[in-house]
């Protein structure tokens, strides 16, 4: 029989590469189908949701600015790998809303399906990204620092915080466009809880 070593596999740059390209496509296209059906979700996407709303400014700028503070915890307490993936992740998230028109044509998507569809690709997306050590930035970092350090569930923390900034959204959308947020917020959260725990996962980058 094979020994099977109890030191983690490390992922090559490639995969590191791959993922997060695909991490943020996801991501890219959830919020797509969230800013066509005129919804919002937590964390610093949500913020640029809801601000693009009020305002009529890109997504992908106001997201892109919302983030900058938060590089300078990511490199304090993550270090610089993870700062720099972070960064690049950010990036092509910001960039991605500029493309989807060229790419996606959505005549009509009916809003339950757009949040939770949504959400379950930002899930899908946001957990690429958390298993190659990276992060959309602002409240991610936050959820991965607790949980590395403190052993706190990232999804708990993605979304407590979460249901806080959905709040603001009462202020914003129609009411039932904030309900139809927070089953989306409920859905990405569970894609993390159910696939993102202490140990469950051993590839490291």
């Amino acid at each position: 029989m094979v020994p099977v070593s109890d030191k983690p596999a490390r992922h090559t740059l490639a995969e590191d590469a791959a993922a997060i390209a695909v991490g943020t496509l996801f991501v890219g296209l959830g919020v797509t189908f969230y800013s066509e059906a005129h919804l919002t979700t937590g964390s610093t996407a949500g913020l640029a949701l809801l601000v693009q709303y009020v305002t009529g400014l890109p997504f992908g700028s106001v997201f892109f600015v919302l983030n900058l503070p938060f590089y300078l915890l990511a490199f304090l307490r993550m270090g610089m790998q993870f700062t720099v993936k972070t960064f690049i992740s950010v990036a092509l998230v910001s960039a991605y809303p500029a493309f989807m028109p060229a790419w996606l044509d959505i005549s009509g998507i009916n809003p339950l399906f757009a949040a939770v569809a949504g959400g379950v690709l930002m899930g899908m997306g946001i957990l690429a990204l958390f298993r190659h050590r990276a992060s959309l930035g602002g409240v991610n970092i936050l959820a991965l620092y607790l949980q590395d350090r403190h052993n706190v569930p990232a999804g708990y923390v993605q979304f407590g915080i979460d249901l806080a900034i959905l709040a603001v959204a009462f202020f914003v959308l129609p009411l039932d466009r904030v309900v139809l947020s927070i089953i989306g917020a409920a859905a990405l959260s569970m894609v993390i809880l159910l696939n993102h725990k202490p140990g469950r996962y051993m590839g490291v980058s």
